[in-house]
Order: structure tokens, then C-alpha cells, then sequence
């Protein structure tokens, strides 16, 4: 009796959370948040020579902000400079940084400090993929996966939190991926690279909190397939509920997210109801597991 009334007690705490968690999104679909300024502020981004890292790059330009951006490919980093200046930004920095190198990205945050300054905004967006079943990956593809997809995240952290705390101020940014929410087929490496990324990203927003470092803020962002390179040829099931996204509209998004202090940002809508399912059958499943083994008294 005392497990049905824990699944219970579950239950409506569960229920209470959805309610309050729907009804403050409701309330801030009727009354926007203020958005906070960006100008000023040291941003930096990886991945930034093309795709959802040159377009944010170009909306920070917009507001005022001193950008840094980093990329393994110099010409479309230079690109990105070059469009970036072009849309306003007075201070813009390049640099050429291998994200699968762990000394690269030490050496480069080293020199990023002495020239530029102390980041404010870290947006992790560079990542790779290889879109191959599990047993026809090389070895060597599963280790970048990780390298540029998770364990990158956790070098520029340990780069530039160390000014954040100390001044109380800054925003962590993790492009994850929907495919760090849930399993997708022929994505087994790259999926398990989103799922360490958002839990890392995640357990640190955990630990700012805890430490009361409240002037740091963290964005988690998990889209769907966007139409980039990266995801060239990739189809959807269901283009009403799971559309491939439009870069455009993904930025546009990411961007009102970090302005607006947003901690969790799925895109699209529909990904929140397939979240909330995946943890509803866990939840049922462990609860129900634990009535049907409980010893009886």
C-alpha cells in the first residue's frame, strides 16, 4: 500500500510541476520577458564559419557586441568576420582552433584573454556527425564525436568560468540537439555526444545555482534537423510535427532565448511533448517495477 501511495504522491507532485510549468509559459507568451542587453559583452562562439554559428554571430553584430569566433576553417571564419562587420560589429576576432584538441582549445582561450579579454557568453555550437550505423563507424569518428560534441564543452567551461565567477556574470550556451534528448537511429555516436553535452551543461547550471553564482546564466538548446550542411539529405517521418528546420528561424530562436535568460529551449514545440512522454513511461515503468518486486509485509 505504501509504494501505490508513493506513485501517487509522485503523481500529483508530477502533475503539480506540468501545471505551474504551462501556466508560467502561458504567462510569458501574454507578457514577453524583458530582454537583457548584449552590448559590450565578449561573445564567443565555436563552429562559427558557417551555419547557426556565422548567424549568430551576425544578430550579435547587430546588438552591439564584441565577438569572437572560432573555427577550424579559416576562409569561412574570415567570411563570417567579414558579414559580421558588415552588420554592425566594431570589434570582431578570429581564430583558428580545432575543437577535437584539448591543447588547441587551451592554447587559444590562453591567447583569446590576453588580446581580447575576459568571455562573457560562451556559445558551444561546433559539432560534427557522421550519420553511419554503430559497426560501420571508425573508431576514430566515435572519439571526435565526443571531442567536438561533449568533451570541447567542458574545456572552453574550464577556460572561461573561472572570470565569471569571479566577476558573477555570464551565459553558458550549449547547442545541443534533439538527438541528445532521445535515440535516433544511425546517430548512436552522435546521440551519445548530445546526451553528455546537455547533461554537462545541465549539472553545471546545477552547480552555478547551488554556489548562488545567480549572474550566471546557462542556455540548453535541443533542435531538430536543421537544413545545414551538416544534416544535408536527412528526411523526416512527419514534416507537420518533426519539420527540418530553417536555419534562420533556428537563430532567430536561440537568439530570444539567450536575451531572454532562457534555460531550456526546444525546438520544435512538439519536442516538449515527446520529452514529457519519454519521462511519464520511465517514471510508470520504475514505479510499477517497484510495487511488483516490493517484498510483502
Amino acid at each position: 500500500m505504501s509504494s501505490r501511495m508513493e506513485v501517487v504522491k509522485d503523481l500529483l507532485i508530477f502533475a503539480g510541476k506540468f501545471i505551474y510549468s504551462y501556466l508560467g509559459t502561458f504567462f510569458n507568451f501574454i507578457v514577453p520577458k524583458t530582454k537583457k542587453s548584449v552590448a559590450g559583452e565578449i561573445v564567443l562562439i565555436t563552429g562559427a564559419g558557417s551555419g547557426i554559428g556565422r548567424l549568430l554571430a551576425l544578430r550579435f553584430a547587430h546588438l552591439g557586441a564584441i565577438l569572437v569566433l572560432w573555427d577550424i576553417n579559416p576562409e569561412g571564419n574570415q567570411e563570417t568576420c567579414e558579414l559580421a562587420q558588415k552588420a554592425g560589429a566594431s570589434r570582431v576576432y578570429t581564430y583558428i582552433c580545432n575543437c577535437s584538441e584539448r591543447q588547441d582549445i587551451y592554447r587559444v582561450a590562453d591567447q583569446v584573454k590576453k588580446e581580447v579579454g575576459d568571455v562573457s557568453i560562451l556559445i558551444n555550437n561546433a559539432g560534427v556527425v557522421t550519420g553511419k550505423e554503430l559497426l560501420e563507424i571508425p573508431d576514430e569518428c566515435v572519439e571526435k564525436s565526443f571531442d567536438v560534441n561533449s568533451k570541447a564543452h567542458i574545456w572552453t567551461y574550464k577556460a572561461f568560468l573561472p572570470a565569471m565567477i569571479a566577476n558573477n556574470h555570464g551565459h553558458l550556451v550549449c547547442i545541443s540537439s534533439s538527438a541528445g534528448l532521445v535515440g535516433v537511429s544511425k546517430l548512436s555516436d552522435y546521440c551519445a555526444s548530445k546526451f553528455a553535452a546537455f547533461g554537462f551543461a545541465e549539472s553545471i547550471f546545477l552547480e552555478m545555482f547551488a554556489q548562488g553564482y545567480t549572474g550566471i546564466k546557462t542556455t540548453i538548446v535541443c533542435p531538430y534537423f536543421i537544413k545545414t550542411g551538416m544534416f544535408e539529405g536527412c528526411t523526416t517521418g512527419n514534416s507537420f510535427l518533426l519539420p527540418i528546420l530553417e536555419p534562420e528561424y533556428v537563430a532567430n530562436k536561440i537568439m530570444n532565448a539567450i536575451l531572454e535568460e532562457q534555460v531550456y529551449l526546444f525546438l520544435p514545440r512538439f519536442l516538449y511533448f515527446i520529452l514529457f512522454f519519454k519521462r511519464q513511461a520511465q517514471e510508470t515503468h520504475e514505479n510499477l517495477s517497484a510495487i511488483h518486486f516490493s517484498p510483502r509485509v
